[in-house]
This record gives C-alpha cells, sequence and structure tokens, in this order.
C-alpha cells in the first residue's frame, strides 16, 4: 500500500516571515521635525531663565530664535493659504504668538509656536512612515526570477520583465515572481500576505498562485498571467495609496469652524482699532484695547480645549496597549458606527491548533499497554503517535500536533527513515511500526475499506466544522483522524458583543480564508448569515467597506495582515492587531493594539466618546470666558493684566478639565460603559 504523506517544509527550508521588509524613514530626515526640535530644545532653555529671574537679554534671544525656527513653516503654510484666499488657523496662531509678545507674553507666544511646530512635525512622521511601509510592500515580490525557455535554458531575469505567457520556475522555498497559473508541480504556498489564510493552500496543475507568496517544498513551473504592474501585490500598493489619498480627511472639532473664527477675529480686532481712531481716540489707547482684543478672542483656550482631552485619552489608552496615532483618530474612534473585523489573527490567535482527536474503533492496534482490543488506540497514544512523525518538520500543522502532545505532558517517540512529498505527506518508522500522517484525500483514493469509509465520515464531519483534517495510517491502516484549526481568542464573543451594543449593529467578518472556517468561527464569536463575507482579496475587503460607508455608516476596519491594509486605509478608521500584524498593516491603521488584545477594541471607543464628551464641555467653557471678556473690552475698560489672567484662566481650566481623562479611573469607566451597554442593549 503506498505511504500517504502530507506536505511538509523540512528544517532545511524554513519558512520566510511574513511581514513586510521595513523600510523607516528616521526620524531627523524630516526637516519639519528638525526644526520642531530646534524650537523645543530654545524653548526648554530660555524658560527655566526666565523663571529663575535671568536678565531679558540673556532668555529673549533664545525665545526669539525659537519663534523663527518654529514658526516659519506654519507661517509659509499660512500665507500660501492666504494667496489662495483661505486663512488657516496656521496663519492665526502665528498672529496670535506675535501679538502676544508685542504686549510682553513673550513665553505664551513661543509656547504656542513650540506646540503647532511639533503637531506639525508628528504629522509629517507619520505620512512618512506610511508611505514607507507601502512601498516596502514592492519587497515581498522577489527582483529576479526563473524563465524556462523553449530550448530549456533557465536564465535568471529581472521580474519587471517578464511577460504574460511566460513560463517561469519556482523553486522549493522561493518566492513566486509573478501572478499566473501552476503548469507543472505540486507543492504548498503560504499565501497569507495574500488572502489571509493561517494555512499554507496546496496548488497543482491549474491552480492561480499570487506574486511575493512563498513556496512550499515542491518545484512549480506557473505561466505568467499578469504584468508586475498589475500584479495583486502592485495592486494592493495601489489600493492603500489612493484610499490614503482620497479618504476625507477628518478634522478636530474647532477646526470645522476655523475659517469663519480666523477671518471674524481678524475683522473684528481691526475694527477695535480703527473705529475709535474715527471719533478721535488716541491711537495708542486704541491699539491697546485692540491687541487686548486679540489676546482674549485668540483660540488659546479654544484650542486647548480641545486637546488635551484627545491627548489625555491617546496617552490612557496606550498605558492599556492601544497606541492612538493622533488626536484626530481618537476623535473619529468616537464617530465609529459600523465594525468590519478580520478573522486571522484578529478574531482568533492565528495559530492552528488541535481541536479533535477521534479514533477509529476496529483498527484492533496493540496501544502499547499490553491490550488488544477493539478500540484500538486511546487519544493520547494516537497523538503522541503522530507527533512523533511530525516532530522534524516546521510546517504549521506540524507544530500544532506536536505542541498539543507537550501540552498533554506526552512522551514523543524517537523515529527514523522521516521523508516527506510535497502535496502528499510525511511517514517515518517509528517502533518498528511505518507510521504515515496522510492528507484525507489522497487515503480515500487509495482505499475503500470499512475503516477508509469510517475514515471518511469522520473527515466529512471534521471539515464540515471548518476544522483541516489530517489522518494517521500505522502499518498501512487508519487509526485516527485529527482536526485542526485556528482558535478563537478567549475575548472575541464578548468583543462582538460589546461592539454590537456600542455601535448599534453586529460587526460584519471580512476575511480571505474559505467560507467553511469562516462560518464556525464566526457563529463562535456572535457573527451569523450575511455578516459574514469570506474567500475575499484586498480588494473585495474595500469594496465590502465602501458598501457600508455608501450607506452613511463610519466603519471601523480591525485587522493585522498585508492583505488588510487597504481596507484599513480606506475605512473611516483602521485598527492594527500589533503582535503579529505586518508593518503594511501598522503603518497603515489609524491605531495599533500593542498587546493583542482585542477586547481593548470597544474600550477604546468608549473613552474616545467619553473625550468627545469633554472636548464639548471645554468649548462651552472657553466660549462663555472669550465672551464674557470680548464684552467687558468692547463696552467697557478691560485691563490688559486682568484680560491676560482671564485669557490665561481659561486656558487652565479647560486645560485641567482636558487632563481627567488621564486617569485610570476614565479607562475603568470606558470599560463600564462596555459592559453597561451589554446590559442595558443601547448605545453608548
Amino acid at each position: 500500500m503506498p505511504s500517504v504523506l502530507l506536505p511538509r517544509p523540512e528544517r532545511a527550508a524554513p519558512a520566510a516571515p511574513r511581514t513586510v521588509p521595513k523600510r523607516r524613514t528616521r526620524v531627523f530626515a524630516l526637516a519639519e521635525a528638525r526644526w520642531a526640535a530646534t524650537a523645543l530644545a530654545l524653548f526648554l532653555i530660555a524658560l527655566p531663565l526666565q523663571l529663575t529671574g535671568a536678565p531679558g537679554w540673556a532668555w529673549g534671544p533664545l525665545y526669539a530664535a525659537a519663534y523663527v525656527t518654529g514658526g516659519w513653516e506654519p507661517a509659509r503654510t499660512g500665507l500660501t493659504a492666504l494667496r489662495e484666499k483661505t486663512l488657516d488657523v496656521d496663519l492665526l496662531m502665528i498672529v496670535a504668538a506675535i501679538g502676544a509678545a508685542s504686549i510682553g507674553q513673550v513665553m505664551d507666544g513661543a509656547l504656542l509656536i513650540v506646540i503647532f511646530a511639533t503637531s506639525g512635525a508628528l504629522e509629517a512622521l507619520a505620512t512618512a512612515r506610511t508611505q514607507d511601509a507601502v512601498r516596502g510592500l514592492l519587497d515581498l515580490a522577489p527582483a529576479t526570477a526563473t524563465r524556462l525557455g523553449d530550448d530549456g535554458s533557465e536564465p535568471t531575469v529581472a521580474t519587471e520583465d517578464l511577460v504574460v505567457g511566460d513560463t517561469i520556475l519556482v523553486r522549493p522555498g522561493e518566492r513566486i515572481g509573478a501572478d499566473g497559473r501552476v503548469l507543472e508541480g505540486i507543492s504548498e504556498v503560504d499565501q497569507a500576505t495574500i488572502t489571509g489564510e493561517p494555512l499554507p493552500v496546496a496548488k497543482e496543475t491549474g491552480d492561480e498562485v499570487f506574486a511575493g507568496t512563498l513556496n512550499g517544498t515542491g518545484a512549480l513551473r506557473v505561466e505568467v498571467e499578469r504584468d508586475a504592474s498589475d500584479s495583486v501585490i502592485a495592486r494592493i500598493v495601489a489600493m492603500v495609496e489612493e484610499a490614503s489619498a482620497t479618504k476625507a480627511p477628518t478634522q478636530l472639532f474647532i477646526e470645522k469652524v476655523e475659517q469663519r473664527y480666523s477671518l471674524g477675529m481678524v475683522f473684528a480686532t481691526l475694527a477695535v482699532f480703527l473705529i475709535p481712531l474715527a471719533f478721535g481716540a488716541d491711537i495708542t489707547v486704541s491699539l491697546l484695547r485692540a491687541m487686548t482684543f486679540m489676546i482674549v478672542a485668540s483660540p488659546c483656550a479654544v484650542v486647548l480645549a480641545t486637546m488635551p482631552p484627545l491627548l489625555s485619552a491617546i496617552a490612557n489608552a496606550g498605558r492599556h496597549g492601544v497606541l492612538v496615532k493622533s488626536a484626530v483618530v481618537m476623535e473619529r474612534l468616537g464617530q465609529v458606527d459600523a465594525v468590519a473585523l478580520d478573522k486571522t489573527g484578529t478574531l482568533t490567535e492565528g495559530t492552528p491548533r488541535v481541536t479533535d482527536i477521534r479514533l477509529l474503533a476496529g483498527s484492533g492496534l496493540d496501544d502499547g499497554s499490553g491490550s488488544d482490543d477493539d478500540s484500538g488506540l486511546d487519544e493520547n497514544a494516537l497523538l503522541a503517535l503522530a507527533a512523533a512523525v511530525e516532530h522534524p518538520s516546521e510546517h504549521p500543522l506540524a507544530r500544532a500536533v506536536v505542541d498539543a502532545a507537550r501540552t498533554r505532558g506526552l512522551a514523543i517517540a524517537g523515529m527514523r527513515d522521516f521523508t516527506s512529498a510535497p502535496g502528499v505527506g510525511v511517514t517515518a518508522t517509528v517502533d518498528g511500526h511505518t507510521v504515515a500522517v496522510g492528507a484525507p484525500a489522497r487515503l480515500l483514493d487509495d482505499n475503500d475499506d470499512t475503516l477508509s469509509a469510517r475514515a471518511a465520515e469522520v473527515v466529512a464531519d471534521l471539515e464540515d466544522g471548518g476544522r483541516t483534517a489530517v489522518v494517521v495510517l500505522r502499518d498501512g491502516v487508519p487509526v485516527g483522524v485529527l482536526g485542526i484549526a485556528d482558535r478563537l481568542r478567549p475575548d472575541a464573543a464578548a468583543t462582538v458583543a460589546s461592539l454590537t451594543r456600542l455601535t448599534s449593529g453586529t460587526p460584519i467578518l471580512i476575511t480571505g480564508d474559505n467560507p467553511r472556517a469562516a462560518a464556525r468561527l464566526a457563529a463562535e464569536a456572535g457573527i451569523t448569515g450575511d455578516d459574514v463575507h469570506a474567500g475575499l482579496l484586498p480588494r473585495d475587503k474595500v469594496e465590502a467597506v465602501r458598501r457600508l460607508e455608501a450607506r452613511g455608516r463610519k466603519v471601523l476596519v480591525v485587522g493585522d495582515g498585508v492583505n488588510d491594509a487597504p481596507a484599513l486605509a480606506a475605512a473611516h478608521t483602521g485598527i492594527a492587531m500589533g503582535r503579529a500584524g505586518s508593518d503594511l498593516a501598522l503603518e497603515t491603521a489609524d491605531a495599533v493594539v500593542v498587546r493583542d488584545e482585542l477586547a481593548t477594541v470597544p474600550k477604546v471607543i468608549a473613552l474616545s466618546r467619553a473625550a468627545r464628551r469633554l472636548v464639548v464641555q471645554n468649548l462651552v467653557i472657553a466660549g462663555v470666558f472669550i465672551s464674557g471678556l470680548v464684552i467687558w473690552d468692547l463696552v467697557g475698560h478691560l485691563p490688559l493684566p486682568l484680560g491676560v489672567l482671564g485669557h490665561e484662566g481659561s486656558t487652565v481650566i479647560v486645560g485641567l478639565n482636558g487632563l481627567r481623562l488621564l486617569r485610570d479611573a476614565a479607562w475603568n469607566r470606558a470599560a463600564q460603559d462596555t459592559r453597561t451597554a451589554l446590559v442595558s442593549g443601547r448605545p453608548r
């Protein structure tokens, strides 16, 4: 009877990592970062000198240099916008800083400059890092491939020179150089970067393969069906860039009224200065009143009303394992009303594990305990037997079997004569018996006896449940079947329930895995029916997200792989799972779950909503102060020191109010919000 073997990459050809090669822009390679760092350093030197009573000549030039180094870029941006007949907050902040300096508030103006310069540098760095990750994705596809000539030659050529119709040879352990179809050969291909499937996929004649995916131990002859510029990898790059460029920029709340506020403040300041002059007022008095007006009406308190709550929420989330990349992202998280979840590595652990051990009663084999009854091997003996054969292999299924045996504390016997054949299976000699761990299809093709029929029933049952079935034979007789599957995260079901309540709708599942496995895992997590979308390529995931957004939904996508990156970029907000996430997903996402705790996703949404509520409170406080001080200055006579005190006082109040979200109690309240939502059934 022929041996039944399952394809396994051996230790001599270990699998390559699935992550995108890193291309990282250094922080100080960016001009914005260098200018911001210089301004901050100058400010930090000048501030203690001023506070300790040093003469003005010691700290004044340092502040002036901070104004120049930190302010020239926002000023240039603001003037450029002004030439285009728009007035943005950059120019307004520069004017406010200069106005503060003109009436002696040099430190306040310098602080404003430093804050804006630092914010601009962080934005530039985030943009550069995302571009690095997108460009690095192209490194997944090999630079060269072996092209087969009509005369039998095997020249090495650049993959970009391959044309449709060429035939390439893909050796064991190599990355496939082009999208195409297998002409000859059998192997397993790790295509997790494209489809997100947790296990390598068997490929044989007629099957489609993708550039950048990793070949197993078999050799493949592949006919090229797409040019390099049209490969799936290239299209992923294009989709990420397009989605990042076309996604409407979400601005902070205050920036939505920036134009009107800026124009209104400029014209009002000019009016406060010029109108009294028309009635014979002293120019010095009018100028002082106008400067006081500009200070008390400046948006410093409004800016601080918005930023501290959001930045505090970012810091709090970071302490609890969620990296939110900007204040804009923290604000957007609270607007989410629909969620799309990836399966492998997001809802699941991303690592296959043995879930079922089925014995084939009637095999009549000695289990090593001295008994030889109709029950055959027990579960532990069957698992130990399979682990002994799988031990030399690096295949994910082999690791799952060996890990399961070790978890049970089973002794793994020695073996010899280990062999492996691509697309067939593995075999070895254990304790004098020939043991094979094989693919069920091969077993059923070669045998039609009673045990094979029983094995077929067990295999069908496992596969209907979304498991991968592996058959174990001893001396040619099937003795058992192992079911292997990716395991749901322990917190997946609770997270899905929390997200359902927070967004008033069940999350959808978007995965490249097969429909049966997807449906099983989704049902365990609480996602069923039309909310399960399986067998998706990256572009299909983007389309699923866009269909939701076309209905007016603000979609949060949670994923971890290269294949999730386009959807992460296209969505209103994207969150990547950090532990096993690809570089491209981590850079493209707006936030990263660093500790891989899925349950933090609804918590950070609840925290964002708390921050948004605090922003509204602060805007009311700032508005009351600004309105009161402005009316006092226009109707009565507001002394400049009192105006500055009132302005700074409102700034301090809203700042301290925003810092409330730094406390652990704020995170605990967010967790409580998700639990309350589960009980009440109402979105928070």
